[in-house]
């Protein structure tokens, strides 16, 4: 690939060649989040290492040899990345920093300590890093392109109130959220207005996103910034390392940094004079505080030297990427589904080659089904994980530009936030407003291919070919006049959550409690670092954790069925008394987030039980027990709901969107309770009907796949249709009572599906089925369903033992008692 040639196929071919030899495992992927330079930080790791095991490196604080070598090896990259971006030494330093939000940061503290403050303007479209620097400000102010109109024509956009000791602006060279570039002229025409103004202006610009795929020119006249922050990452792929590069003459506003650490100072005085001598010479000296992360460093220079063998120069990636975005933008907004609708709504605005600002390579959109309704974005991200399609959806930390886009109002997001609705977490659609947007973010190792790929994913999943209105089927009608006849064909206990299942023997007659089956989901593996509960969405292999119910010992006995394991037992006993002892107190809880819910959990403190599971997983864990009978903290509630789709006379055969009705209520508050559950998702059982399994597996077979059995959906309790029964996938969707044996169940609603049923509940690999199909044939109103959530109804005034203590077993008879109106 040295020297590409600027012909994009070229350009391409070598790409994909490179891709498929140094990343053969990753093949089928697409690439769409700036991971097109991640993919290039193999051979400058590669490079790095051969000069890791060659040369002895050492802290660059010290006076031995090998750390007067890292401290000549880092003025030298710091003197090559100063010339990358064209900036001349004399004019310009640079810090290294651990990334660009860091570098802003620094900035911040600076001004900060300013004897007057400072007051802050931040353009709409600044990254969530930059808008944080007002809560340090006297003053601030968010300012969109026609207020930097007004105050580029000498408008003073603050208001008259007490003076600051300066003011500082921020803006963004290129929007991550829509790939929008904004003149890197604006400091240089500020300034000219702001002369002779007793409150001097500094500029700080966020070129993270620029720069990954553009030439960031600091000899041009036009440029004037005094901050620059960056992500070195974004650029070369490798390493993990941000950059601040600060003009000279703006270096003054760092001299009351108060602030002082290790190898910024020159004398340091204590207890009977307080008082240090910082270092002078350079900034760059007075603000790398403690050792640098200098093995990171001498990284990038194998980076860069990659970089710039690979790619030749940043015009050349920049005009792939171009190229690129514009094959991605016009590919989206051609879509149509076959009611003529467009399926992309897009936020980013058609490139333009010959536009000298114009647009980077990012291009955000949402997506509309064949009725105009949106399409959720948890569903999208799903199936693209699946297919291992890496994009990114949701806020893009650019509060601003998506409030703007979206026509979200300040009220609106303050309420998603209090419906649950925030960073990190699935977005969803509030009130018939997509809260976040889906981004395609084009690198140096994107490809053609990459875009065709992604634009026939879109095509498969999303594009309907018939409108999704419609009215009651016949098939509806004729499971409300027969209904069939169904037996329990197995039953399925999970006692900890998300790890493999215990199957109830036949015969065996199961305690049904009001939070479900006795025993199932009473336990989780929890991360101490990040307060998760662990799920096989992200450890699939949490299937290969098999328990078995000793009633007889009092035990829970789980063994590991899967490869890797050394902890010199077998298998691990778990009382199910809940011993106090094994507990360690209440000060031993463990706070947990359980489907985004807080929890608080008993923390088993035995190493012999946290071990097993921890290095059988390769992931430290820990096991905590949430027993039944709490409250607040240690209690959760049904969350499972009537879907629109299950009202039967609304009923349509084809997925997607249907009338205009009523919803149910949106929050727990609106709609009466359900009762409590432990640790499952949203209710206390899980139902699921085989016939709507053979159903699928159908469907599956036909797309040339190979069906899944019944516990890919890791039901509670699954139930099969008698012999000569019809038209029975499915027809648990409109049920709203039925009997097992002597005992009811109340169904509480459709159960949404996510990627975790693509889980081999026996080998713990990942597959694409049953999901995807699950996408094109049960998606409705853009969410996947499959399976009914229920839970059981004591008789009232029943005094029987069979109502006291209810119980169900395998092979009872299963009765339809009512339909969903």
């Amino acid at each position: 690939m040295t020297g590409l040639p600027t012909v994009t196929s070229g350009y391409n071919v070598a790409v994909e060649e490179f891709r498929e030899r140094e990343y053969p495992m990753l093949k089928e992927s697409v690439y769409l989040d700036h991971a097109g330079s991640t993919l290039c930080a193999k051979s400058s790791m590669d490079a790095f290492a051969q000069e890791m095991t060659s040369t002895l490196y050492g802290n660059p604080h010290s006076g031995s040899w090998s750390s007067q070598l890292s401290l000549l090896r880092i003025d030298d990259i710091r003197l090559r990345l100063l010339r990358f971006f064209n900036a001349d030494a004399s004019e310009y330093d640079l810090v290294f920093v651990s990334n660009a939000t860091a570098g802003v940061k620094l900035v911040v503290e600076a001004m900060r300590a300013l004897p007057g403050g400072y007051s802050y303007a931040y353009h709409q479209a600044c990254h969530t890093s930059l808008v944080g620097a007002r809560e340090d400000a006297r003053l601030s102010i968010c300012v969109d392109d026609v207020d930097m109109g007004s105050w580029l024509r000498g408008e003073d956009p603050f208001p008259s109130t007490g003076p600051s000791s300066a003011t500082l602006f921020a803006f963004s060279a290129q929007s991550h959220m829509d790939g929008r570039r904004y003149p890197l002229s604006w400091p240089r025409e500020l300034k000219e207005n702001s002369d002779g103004k007793s409150t001097p202006l500094f500029t700080l610009l966020d070129a993270a996103s620029f720069s990954a795929t553009s030439q960031l020119d600091l000899s041009s006249p036009d440029f004037a910034a005094d901050f620059v922050v960056l992500s070195l990452y974004k650029i070369f792929g490798f390493p993990d390392l941000g950059a601040l590069i600060v003009r000279r003459s703006a270096e003054c506003i760092f001299d009351r940094r108060r602030y002082f650490g290790g190898g910024t100072v020159d004398v340091v005085t204590c207890k009977k004079e307080e008082w240090h001598a910082r270092k002078t010479q350079f900034l760059h000296e007075r603000l790398e505080d403690g050792t640098l992360p200098f093995h990171n460093i001498i990284a990038l220079d194998s980076a860069m030297t990659m970089h710039s063998k690979l790619f030749g120069s940043m015009d050349q990636v920049g005009a792939h990427t171009c190229s690129l975005s514009l094959q991605l933008f016009d590919g989206l907004e051609s879509l149509r589904h076959g009611n003529a609708v467009p399926v992309c709504v897009m936020y980013t605005q058609r490139p333009d080659p010959a536009d000298l600002l114009g647009t980077g390579p990012v291009v955000s959109f949402n997506l509309r089904n064949s009725a105009g309704g949106w399409v959720s974005l948890a569903e999208v991200e799903k199936l693209a994980i699946l297919h291992k399609i890496h994009i990114r959806t949701g806020g893009l930390c650019s509060p601003g530009n998506i409030a703007a886009a979206l026509g979200l109002e300040p009220w609106e997001m303050k309420r998603n936030l209090s419906a649950g609705i925030r960073c990190g977490a699935d977005s969803e659609l509030m009130s018939g407003k997509p809260t976040g947007v889906i981004r395609a973010s084009l690198g140096a190792m994107s490809t053609n291919s990459d875009i065709e790929r992604f634009l026939e994913f879109l095509k498969e999943f999303f594009v309907e070919e018939h409108s999704t209105l419609g009215s009651p089927s016949e098939k509806t009608e004729k499971q409300l006049q027969e209904p069939p006849n169904f037996r329990v064909k197995s039953i399925t206990v999970f006692p900890i959550k998300s790890c493999g299942g215990y199957v109830v023997s036949p015969g065996v007659q199961w305690d049904v409690k009001p939070e479900g089956l006795a025993w199932d989901r009473e336990w989780c593996l929890v991360h101490p670092g990040s307060g998760q509960a662990l799920s096989q969405k992200r450890y699939p292999r949490m299937a290969l954790f098999r328990p078995t119910l000793d009633f007889e010992k009092g035990s829970l006995r789980v063994t590991y069925h899967g490869t890797g394991c050394d902890v010199g037992l077998p298998e691990v006993q778990i009382p199910l008394s809940a011993n106090p002892s094994l507990f360690g107190g209440e000060s031993e809880r463990v706070s947990s987030q359980v489907c985004g819910e807080e929890i608080s959990a008993q923390a088993y403190i035995l190493p012999e039980i946290n071990d097993f599971f921890s290095q059988c997983l390769g992931v430290p864990c820990v096991l905590a027990r949430f027993p039944a009978g709490g409250r607040g903290l240690t209690s959760r509630t049904v969350k499972a709901r009537i879907q629109k789709h299950q009202h039967t006379k609304l009923r349509c055969t084809l997925p997607g969107s249907f009338p205009d009705i009523p919803s149910p209520p949106d929050s727990d508050t609106e709609q009466p309770t359900e009762g409590k559950i432990l640790l499952a998702n949203e209710s206390p059982i899980l139902l699921v009907n085989s016939s709507s399994v053979d159903a699928l597996n159908d469907s599956i077979v036909k797309r040339g796949g190979t069906g899944v059995p019944d516990d890919s959906f890791r039901a509670n309790i699954v139930i099969e249709a008698d012999q000569g029964s019809k038209h029975t996938a499915h027809s648990e969707d409109t049920w709203s009572k039925i009997r097992i044996g002597n005992q009811e169940f109340k169904l509480l609603g459709a159960c949404r599906r996510c990627q975790m049923v693509c889980v081999d509940q026996t080998s713990g690999v990942r597959r694409q089925e049953p999901f995807s199909t699950l996408a094109k044939t049960r998606r409705i109103d853009g969410k996947v369903y499959f399976g009914v959530h229920m839970k059981h109804e004591p008789r009232p005034r029943d005094v029987r033992l069979a109502n006291q203590a209810p119980t169900i077993q395998v092979g009872e008879a299963v009765t339809v008692d009512g339909w969903i109106p």
